[in-house]
């Protein structure tokens, strides 16, 4: 292994400084460095559903306003007939 590719190693061993105990490194180092990697794992995950959702919600509002609009060319287009 190489120095600096593995978080919670500790200072200047590649675990940078993230707190007391990421400091000392070794088991609780790596350990604490593995739980903060889950945690913004977890609330990246959260952020993509959120996206998501909000993603469906404008889907169906445009797919709606499609609809409103073909009614309306369809009373414009059937005034069109009316007159000539």
């Amino acid at each position: 292994m190489y120095p600096g590719d593995e978080l919670g190693r500790g200072v200047s061993k590649g675990g940078g400084k993230g707190g007391v105990v990421r400091d000392a490194g070794g088991s609780f180092g790596k350990r604490e460095a593995a739980l903060e990697e889950e945690y913004f794992h977890r609330k990246d995950l959260e952020h993509i559903k959120e996206l998501k959702k909000h993603l469906v919600e404008e889907v169906r509002f445009h797919e709606e306003q499609i609809e409103r609009h073909k009614e309306a060319l369809r009373r414009s287009l059937a005034q069109l007939d009316e007159i000539d």
